[in-house]
């Protein structure tokens, strides 16, 4: 029976992927830290076969892929706290890179690589749309988080150009049911916790099951060498943060925070 991996299998959008991949009957293989949090998957947790292995460590990657089909890379560090970049660059593009040396040299059918509309970078017009082909640029703006993805995405278009079958998708900002302490969900407990501010301007969002079953669809097709853009709705951040809110039962964000404090 064909075997899929996982990487970041405990985190959103890796979660999601298990479930509906064992809800097809698949075989899943996970890998997990030993600090892992297992929250997102503990009902799930006993399906699947898990292997204690860091990205980090291309012997321990190489061996957790052995007899693998398929490979969804999820996993991925998210931070936008200054005195990161190193951290990011080093488990976000390393990690990147064994992963995609490993699927060339086992080799695996194909891989599906999680990256990030920060990945595509900024478009310097405003109200411009940002789709699959813009060209990457970076300003003093540009996050260490986004640069690390964006290296991240170059390394697997490497993989590529060396023959390796492999898509990549660039969700938006995902929302979805989870752990309110990590990633994009922290919004929700940000709002919970009766934050005051709110700032114009819009954003994409995009629910997380959708980038999971357009993960799933992706990987199931004929489709390689591609990116697509996962994007749900653009929506105000007053607009979303209000639905929160009222979703929550709790008092929305009310203080219009200007250039000075945004």
């Amino acid at each position: 029976m064909n075997t899929t991996l996982i990487t970041g299998a405990t985190g959103l959008v890796g979660s999601y992927l298990a479930r509906y991949l064992l809800q097809q009957g698949k075989t899943v293989r996970c890998l997990r830290r030993s600090r892992s949090n297992m929250q997102l998957v503990a009902d799930i947790a006993h399906q699947i076969e898990w292997v204690e292995a860091d990205l980090l460590d291309y012997t321990a990657i190489a061996e957790a892929m052995e007899g693998v089909d398929d490979v969804y890379h999820a996993a991925a560090l998210v931070s936008y706290a200054p005195g990161m970049r190193q951290q990011l660059l080093q488990v976000n593009v390393e990690g990147t890179a064994n992963l995609v040396n490993a699927c060339l040299e086992l080799p695996v059918r194909k891989l599906l690589h999680v990256s990030s509309v920060a990945a595509i970078g900024r478009t310097g017009k405003p109200n411009e749309i940002i789709t699959e082909t813009g060209k990457w640029t970076s300003d003093a703006a540009t996050s260490d988080y986004a640069l690390s993805k964006q290296y991240a995405e170059r390394e697997v278009w490497r993989g590529i150009a060396e023959g390796l079958q492999a898509v990549i998708v660039n969700p938006s900002v995902i929302l979805g049911a989870g752990n309110w302490e990590n990633g994009s969900s922290r919004l929700f407990h940000t709002i919970y916790k009766g934050f005051p501010f709110y700032t114009d301007g819009a954003t994409g969002f995009v629910d997380v099951r959708d980038v999971a079953k357009a993960s799933i669809q992706l990987m199931e097709s004929d489709i390689h060498s591609e990116r697509f853009l996962l994007n749900g709705d653009n929506l105000k951040y007053k607009a979303v943060f209000d639905q929160m809110a009222a979703a929550m039962g709790v008092k929305g964000p009310t203080l219009h925070a200007g250039a000075f404090l945004s």
